[in-house]
């Protein structure tokens, strides 16, 4: 019991850990381009992405759901290990694609974490298949997609829509616009990465016999 503990405690503080270098890794893509433009100086960019992220975190619990108990089934995960495997896996993969600059997922590098651990300790029972292409793969198919078609209409509409206005005018307006669209992009971030730590968490607790379910 005192062994199942402390191995409690390390994955509790892994998952801490990769929540941390998350944030490191991915927050501050919510204000880069603000503070390129000069729209709002990087301290009060910061902050405001701080705050918002931290509130985000407690606006919904659905991405922690489905970390938690979405894509791997809790009664074939009993070994924290496997937990602290995927945890780790994930939060060495974070800090090398920081390192290097490249741009990674750490959602990808977490389920992906998650999904070999748990191939390794079940097998193919000991993931929920349909829950992985439902809530991962096709919306990671038809996110950049509709990101990117999204994002061409809309810059077509704005040309259209501003092409006579003063550009000197206009750009002051989009400008204070951009406190609202970092701000948004600061609070989304909190209620999608911040919450996956804590459903890797509740997992942790679910299987270690702490907490009996995920409610």
């Amino acid at each position: 019991m005192l062994e199942l503990n402390v191995l409690l405690i390390i994955v509790i503080a892994i998952a801490l850990i990769f929540d941390y270098v998350n944030g490191m890794h991915d927050a501050a893509n919510a204000i880069a381009t603000s503070i390129s433009t000069r729209a709002i100086n990087p301290r009060n960019a910061v902050i405001m992405a701080g705050v918002l992220n931290f509130v985000g975190a407690f606006v919904s619990e659905g991405v922690a759901k489905t970390m938690g108990s979405g894509l791997v089934s809790p009664d074939m995960v009993k070994d924290q290990r496997i937990i602290l495997a995927a945890l780790i896996g994930a939060l060495v993969w974070n800090l090398i694609t920081w390192y290097f600059g490249l741009p990674s997922s750490s959602s990808h590098a977490l389920v992906g974490g998650l999904v070999g651990a748990g191939l390794y300790n079940a097998g193919t029972e000991g993931v929920l298949w349909g829950g992985v292409i439902k809530k991962v793969v096709v919306p990671g198919l038809v996110s950049p997609i509709l990101g990117l078609t999204g994002g061409f209409f809309v810059m077509v509409g704005f040309m259209w829509l501003f092409r006579n206005a003063v550009p000197s005018t206009l750009s002051k307006r989009f400008r204070k616009m951009q406190w609202f669209s970092c701000g948004y992009l600061a609070l989304t971030h909190g209620m999608n990465d911040a919450q996956k730590a804590m459903g890797i968490i509740t997992l942790a607790l679910v299987t270690g016999g702490v907490q009996e379910n995920f409610d």
